[in-house]
């Protein structure tokens, strides 16, 4: 096979690798998800908001390169958040706020939603006092809803230990919990 029958065949393999994404549906999939994942790592509705925006036009202005055959777009967009989280860190310090969780309308008396609202400030505050690999875990498992395979994947880390880790956070987080409940 000569080198110019070669080069026509990976560009062909790029080709069918590609495919035309439908953005509608990958928005009113996935901007839940990333949102959540900005949220729980950085604990700010207002910035969450905006890298959630910053990752949609990361991916919208990379689709060419995304290619089915290395992942799931998914996953792909999951990458690109990541790396929006990651550069926001670097640039700027974490704030740490009390109020950046939203109470949420809820059936219920006023008692009720203040009660949440106290609670979701309370797990806001233990969250913030996590190391940021452990906040990023939790992000991801629970904000975003990955699966331990999932988050293995972007992190570099085995399913096992993903699953074990988060155990350990979770443990540390509900053992934490109490003693503020007892205060």
């Amino acid at each position: 096979m000569s080198a110019h029958d070669q080069s026509l065949r990976r560009v062909g393999a790029l080709t069918t690798a590609k495919f035309d994404v439908d953005w509608n549906a990958v928005y009113q999939r996935e901007l839940p998800r990333i949102y959540n994942y900005f949220r729980y790592r950085l604990g700010n509705n207002a910035l969450a908001e905006d890298l959630t925006s910053a990752t949609f036009e990361k991916a919208w202005r990379a689709r060419e390169r995304y290619r089915r055959d290395r992942s799931r777009f998914s996953t792909w967009l999951f990458t690109i958040a990541r790396n929006v989280a990651t550069d926001h860190l670097r640039t700027r310090r974490l704030e740490v706020s009390l109020d950046h969780v939203r109470a949420y309308p809820s059936p219920g008396s006023p008692h009720e939603t203040f009660a949440r609202q106290a609670e979701l400030q309370q797990l806001g505050a233990l969250l913030a006092q996590l190391p940021d690999r452990d906040r990023e875990l939790v992000a991801l498992k629970y904000g975003a809803q990955l699966n331990n395979r999932e988050i293995a994947k972007h992190i570099g880390m085995s399913e096992s230990n993903v699953g074990t880790t988060l155990h350990r956070i979770v443990t540390k987080l509900r053992e934490r919990w109490s003693e503020g409940a007892m205060e």
